[in-house]
């Protein structure tokens, strides 16, 4: 496998949803922010932007601990970046692990890391985050393309651990101790 086309098709996928996340929080700065509210579905789903932002996590939580989200955040994309690094490794050496369950977990995690950065960035600049995506027929809290990243990732990859990837594939891609193809490439 040529990796160096593969981890280029990551990057360039990676900067592709952070831009679409940013230019949707753009949009709907721009045009919501004033109060306007678009019905996409009547009574079930709008365009509703959040006034004062979310300065918490998900539903609110930890509301105002911006510097405790940045820390976490950057900590926690540095492990998926190793993550993705790691089973870079793997599909280097040709090991006997399935190929489409490596790439596909780094495809997931890059999803997941594209919703933690774009969020990072508005907790950066803003000092809050942009919401504007709201159910309103089960009034579920406001919410961003981010956090549908961040969503959609975290199912998958839920889903993947527990039906998809084997044993041996988890070990591979998620232990600390160093894996054995690697001390037989080394030597």
């Amino acid at each position: 496998m040529k990796t160096g086309l593969h981890n280029l098709k990551l990057i360039v996928s990676l900067i592709v949803l952070i831009i679409f996340d940013q230019l949707t929080k753009f949009w709907a700065v721009t045009q919501l922010k004033s109060g306007k509210v678009i019905s996409i579905i009547p009574n079930v789903f709008e365009l509703n932007y959040l006034d004062g932002g979310n300065t918490g996590a998900a539903w609110g939580i930890f509301s105002g601990k911006i510097a405790m989200f940045i820390i976490f955040t950057i900590i926690v994309v540095i492990i998926l970046i190793l993550c993705i690094y790691r089973i870079s490794k793997l599909l280097t050496l040709n090991c006997s692990l399935n190929t489409m369950h490596l790439i596909s977990m780094q495809y997931i995690i890059t999803l997941l890391i594209a919703g933690a950065i774009g969020n990072l960035i508005d907790r950066i600049v803003n000092g809050y985050v942009v919401d504007f995506l709201y159910f309103k027929l089960i009034d579920f809290p406001v919410f961003n393309v981010a956090d549908c990243y961040v969503t959609i990732a975290c199912a998958l990859l839920i889903i993947f651990c527990v039906f998809v990837i084997n044993d041996k594939e988890f070990n591979a891609i998620f232990s600390l101790k160093k894996d054995d193809s690697e001390d037989k490439k080394d030597k």
